[in-house]
């Protein structure tokens, strides 16, 4: 009784109850309209003519993706104008999504966009970025599959429920095919590495109209060769060096302050920090040192002549897909049509690669364990991992630290992900009663299969150096046993399910003097379970400290109505209401209203109104943990004045990112939002058409983990007290005992706290021009501005718009002002060429919101990624501020007969540089300095491709 007299009283309110009562004897009259095509726009139930909504929608036809030249849709969807803060690319390989790929519309984050396929909801990737937001892997969709991308610029939560706070992605498939096509690609990166090839068959058989059936399958395979960041560290910002830049030099093996020049090198080595000391300090001494090759000696090392090139971290991950869709259409009737349609989406990926794993040279204090239903606790301590004068290798006469890679096992930490996607939908679609009706199921799951190799098991590695007889060889040599026991291999794996049954119904009620007046309503159902269990020999803390992990259910009931009417010639008018019941938290009610006002056919004013909602995920109150970085502090104790050289400071605790245990918080409230657009639709002549449309959202009771939110304090847990390097004050350092323990992590739970409000300006312009026996020329722009990103928290506002701000948000990916595209096409007979430039504005580097004003002045503009560039002194000046970055790629497409075209495509035509980003942290390591999100195509550099379709 509830639900109903919300929903009556919503629609009530925006057009009268009596106007609706009163149309009720005229429902079974015709429309006029009734021949001519209607089809259902993202965001409406209501099927419509005019392909101009009332609110802002963007359409990439097939047609559009094939001319871009690009052969994937995360590709595509990166560039989109509207794509902004917290997006997920395939470039940050390090994220806990790693592998997957998501959009973020607005800068909302990718928790805050819909992702639809078909127009239904789609399983989750089963690892959340930053182990909190669920999103849809848009990376995993093949390419040739999709008949047309949908981009939904408004909330939507009165349509489709949680989630759809900034906007939706629809992302509509081939529904029928007949015939025979096959499409070939190839393509390779001028610079080196990222080599592809692409095949594509798609056949399919009947005529749905004549023969009343239609079935096809599709077989996609991709493959993609990594790019490593040895192949580009010729170029400044993929470069470690920085001390030509006032820096230090972060290549590995290379000794600087920032590991007070004790590292791995490209030899083992024995060190004796009890030694003489030399200008100071026992390392500055060769007489200290034994190193266990002659491929290096004491001097060769300090000039960073033992430097080892990193041939293993990658700018882009070597990927392969594997994609099947099969589908089948069948009239049933005179007026039903039966759509059953199967998938299976299939990615695997290289991550989190890095060079292999080093000793611990000084201690090993021990992993903490995550276990599902206990507290993060520190285990496997070893205390010190040093070696007596008596262990045969030390020749040095007193007991030594060993610095130097483990021989014989996988680049550290290393990750082969498989990611499989199914999905199974029915839909059915017909007439009845005067009722237009679609009703759909579906099953859909993500399952990823994680292979990990490279970690290592601490304690087994130190029982087998030490042992008496045949110890590790720290210089190789070791036998298959010893390796597989310090350094497992094994599979891990997690699992999300989405299942969804639905029924809509719309029909007219009645002719208004401009049109008709029509109604749709529906109820779904949606369940949804995750279980992305963490591997035990990580949440043990065997080989390493615990892994996110998630699981929990949640089943969500809903009941939808929208209204459409024409009261009067050129006017539309819209409403819609929700109500949502969710068995975790209980109820949401979302209304949203909207207008279309055409005053002469040459222009329309159109505007929309409407709540919004993201239900709290399992991540958030059910049952899982996390650990996560994300900001530089100095330890209060070890480095209270933030100086690594002053006297009796540790510099490794100086300007660090420490480590927080991410824990769940029941009773989470949801997020909400309330949004407007405001817009023209102008079309002054036949050729050209325009819409700009100002948009604003406010998203209120945001979850956010408590140590983002300014004036946290946060719980420090210390290892055990263990010999570090500590500052004579004099710019050297000296072997000692701190006052206390490390800091080893802190615990951060999830809290709904202030909220984020966002507002800007988007222009799309399309211009068409027929210039006879030259050709036809096309036109299109798309151009967005934000006018201001501000957060608030804790009663303080922080204006975000062109900074790193908010830099919690996924891989810190930055929050430009403006982004735009511009398309240029030109056809003539059977060739088409177009050009395609991507831009980028510029933005700071700074995060006014980092707690204790970190983020404020260039000087520490580096706090905001935790990164060393400049260790110990302050950032020049002129890498306050990320410059802009386009990107120009050009197509070809010739027609070579009816059944044959070809295509041949450049990407970064003019070979654009990705401009140096200090305060990023999404790539790899300290080794790169450019944005992987914004400036991936900069990264890749100038990308030749060709491909073939053909037709029979």
């Amino acid at each position: 009784m509830l639900k109903k007299t919300i929903l009556v009283r919503s629609l009530a309110t925006a057009f009268g109850g009596a106007a609706v009562i009163a149309a009720m004897p005229a429902m079974a009259q015709q429309s006029p309209e009734q021949n001519v095509q209607r089809v259902v726009v993202t965001g409406s139930l209501i099927s419509r003519t005019d392909k101009e909504t009332p609110s802002p929608v963007q359409v990439l036809t097939a047609d559009d993706l094939a001319k871009s030249g690009l052969t994937s849709i995360a590709e595509v969807l990166s560039n989109l104008s509207a794509n902004g803060q917290g997006a997920l690319g395939t470039g940050f390989a390090g994220a806990f999504a790693n592998g997957g790929s998501g959009v973020s519309l607005r800068g909302l984050t990718v928790g805050l966009t819909l992702v639809l396929i078909d127009g239904k909801r789609m399983a989750p990737y089963p690892l959340s970025d930053d182990a909190q937001r669920q999103f849809v892997d848009v990376s995993s969709i093949p390419f040739d599959a999709v008949e047309r991308v949908e981009v939904l610029k408004d909330g939507a939560s009165a349509m489709y429920g949680s989630d759809a706070v900034s906007g939706v992605v629809n992302v509509i498939l081939k529904k029928t095919f007949n015939g025979t096509n096959i499409k070939v690609d190839a393509g390779n990166s001028q610079h080196g590495g990222g080599q592809n090839h692409k095949v594509a068959l798609t056949h399919g058989f009947g005529d749905l109209a004549n023969d009343g059936y239609n079935a096809f399958a599709s077989l996609e395979y991709r493959h993609a060769d990594p790019i490593k960041v040895s192949q580009r560290d010729d170029q400044i910002w993929a470069n470690g060096n920085w001390t030509s830049r006032g820096g230090i030099d972060l290549r590995r093996g290379v000794p600087n302050a920032s590991n007070s020049r004790l590292i791995a090198t490209n030899t083992p080595f024995f060190y004796n920090p009890t030694g003489p000391a030399l200008n100071g300090s026992a390392a500055n001494n060769p007489a200290n040192y034994q190193f266990l090759t002659n491929d290096c000696d004491f001097n060769k090392y300090r000039a960073g002549g033992c430097a080892i090139r990193d041939t293993v971290s990658n700018i882009q991950p070597e990927s392969r897909n594997l994609n099947v869709i099969a589908g089948f259409a069948k009239t049933l009737g005179e007026d039903w049509t039966l759509n059953l349609k199967a998938s299976m989406f299939k990615r695997e990926s290289q991550n989190n690669r890095g060079v292999p794993a080093t000793f611990s040279p000084t201690s090993f204090l021990g992993n903490t364990s995550l276990v599902p239903g206990q507290n993060p606790q520190i285990v496997n301590n070893l205390g010190a991992t040093t070696f007596p004068a008596s262990y045969p290798l030390n020749k040095l006469g007193a007991t030594a630290r060993l610095y130097g890679y483990i021989p014989g096992i996988d680049p550290a930490n290393s990750r082969e992900n498989t990611a499989t996607s199914t999905r199974f939908a029915a839909d059915v679609k017909g007439s009845a009663m005067g009722w237009d009706i679609d009703a759909g199921v579906g099953m859909t799951k993500v399952k990823t299969e994680i292979d990990y190799s490279g970690y290592v098991n601490r304690g087994a590695l130190y029982t087998a150096l030490k042992r008496a007889v045949n110890p590790f060889n720290p210089l190789g040599g070791n036998s298959q046993a010893d390796i597989d026991a310090i350094s497992p291999r094994w599979t891990n794996e997690s699992e999300s399910k989405l299942n969804y049954a639905n029924l809509v119904a719309q029909r007219e009620l009645a002719q208004l003097p401009g049109g008709p007046l029509s109604l749709a309503t529906g109820v779904s159902v949606t369940k949804k379970e995750i279980n992305a269990l963490p591997s035990p020999l990580l949440s043990q803390g065997v080989v390493g400290s615990g892994e996110a992990y998630t699981f929990g259910k949640e089943t969500n009931s809903a009941l939808f109505a929208e209204l459409g009417a024409l009261p009067i010639k050129g006017l539309e008018l819209g409403a819609a209401a929700r109500y949502d019941h969710y068995d975790t938290y209980g109820n949401s009610f979302t209304p949203s209203a909207k207008f279309k006002w055409t005053p002469v056919p040459m222009a329309s004013l159109r505007g929309t109104f409407a709540r919004g909602f993201r239900a709290p995920n399992s991540a958030e109150v059910g049952t899982a943990s996390s650990f996560f970085t994300f900001h530089s502090i100095n330890d209060p104790i070890l480095c209270a004045n933030g100086n690594p050289n002053t006297a009796g400071n540790v510099p490794s605790a100086c300007a660090f990112g420490p480590a927080f245990v991410q824990v769940t918080t029941p009773n989470l409230e949801p997020e909400k939002s309330k949004s407007f657009t405001l817009g023209l639709v102008l079309e002054p002549i036949k050729s050209l058409s325009a819409t700009i449309d100002y948009y604003n959202i406010e998203v209120k009771n945001q979850i956010n983990t408590a140590s983002g939110v300014p004036g946290f304090v946060p719980t420090y847990v210390r290892n055990t007290i263990a010999p570090v390097e500590i500052s004579n004050g004099d710019g050297t350092t000296s072997q000692g005992l701190p006052s206390v323990g490390t800091i080893a992590y802190a615990t951060s739970g999830y809290v709904n706290s202030g909220g984020t409000s966002t507002s800007g300006v988007e222009l799309d312009l399309t211009y068409r021009l027929n210039m006879g026996e030259a050709g036809k020329l096309r036109t299109t722009l798309s151009f967005n501005h934000m006018i201001d990103y501000k957060l608030e928290s804790n009663g303080v506002e922080y204006s975000l718009a062109g900074t790193h701000g908010p830099s919690v948000i996924s891989g810190n990916t930055g929050n430009p002002k403006n982004r735009g595209q511009l398309t240029l096409s030109w056809e003539k007979g059977p060739m088409t060429v177009t050009s395609t430039t991507n831009w980028v504005g510029n933005y700071s580097a700074l995060d006014p919101s980092l707690p204790d004003d970190e983020g404020m002045d260039c000087a520490h503009a580096t706090n905001v990624s935790s990164r060393t560039y400049f260790f110990g002194g302050t950032v020049p000046a002129g890498y306050c501020r990320i410059p802009s970055f386009a990107s120009t790629d050009l197509n070809v497409t010739y027609k070579v007969s009816k059944n044959l075209t070809l295509r041949g495509s450049i990407i970064n035509a003019f070979d654009k540089a990705p401009p140096i980003d200090v305060a990023t942290y999404g790539n790899s390591g300290n080794l790169t300095s450019y944005n992987a999100s914004l400036h991936q195509a900069g990264a890749v550099g100038r990308f030749f491709s060709i491909g073939a379709s053909y037709s029979f």
